[in-house]
């Protein structure tokens, strides 16, 4: 029979965090799933991880003892996910920081013979000012996460003759 794993002594301050990620409504479920498992152990010691881990919703009876084992090593860190391979960002922070509070700028202000600022007018005016060429589907993305959204310019000349019969008298010479 398989050792039985159990779950270390917990300080005051970690059994609070448990409970409050438990019962969390805003944190990532995952993060929630795994102090569920915590959790359960705390409220019945006789609990064995592979139970606690079906209990909160895993369905494998390895993944209760696995982060049970990380939780005792690690502590409320070891909850967390851990960095993913993949490909690093090709910008930074930094350059993101610096387009969003460019493109909060009016264009007129920064000396542009513009009032607003299209995707292209934005992608040139920031490699000019900043070195840093970004792609057009980069710039999309940040804005639209930083939840900016791209209006539609409107012509008030485009089919004006189909909205108001008399345009053409109106217009003058």
């Amino acid at each position: 029979m398989p050792k039985r794993i159990r779950l270390r002594a917990l300080t005051t301050e970690e059994q609070a965090e448990i409970k409050r990620l438990a019962a969390s409504r805003k944190e990532p479920v995952r993060l929630v799933q795994r102090a569920k498992i915590i959790a359960a152990m705390v409220e019945d010691p006789e609990l064995s991880a592979t139970e606690a881990g079906c209990k909160a919703g895993y369905k494998s009876s390895a993944i209760g003892v696995m982060w049970l084992k990380r939780f005792n090593e690690e502590g409320l860190a070891g909850l967390e996910d851990r960095p993913r391979p993949g490909r690093e960002p090709v910008h930074s922070q930094a350059v993101r920081s610096a387009l969003v509070s460019f493109a909060l700028q009016k264009p007129r202000s920064l000396g542009y013979p513009f009032e607003l600022w299209t995707l292209e007018r934005l992608q040139t005016a920031f490699e000019e000012r900043q070195g840093v060429h970004l792609s057009d589907s980069t710039i999309w993305t940040w804005m639209v996460e930083e939840g900016f959204e791209w209006k539609r310019q409107q012509s008030w000349f485009q089919g004006a003759e189909k909205h108001d019969p008399e345009f053409v008298e109106k217009r003058g010479p």
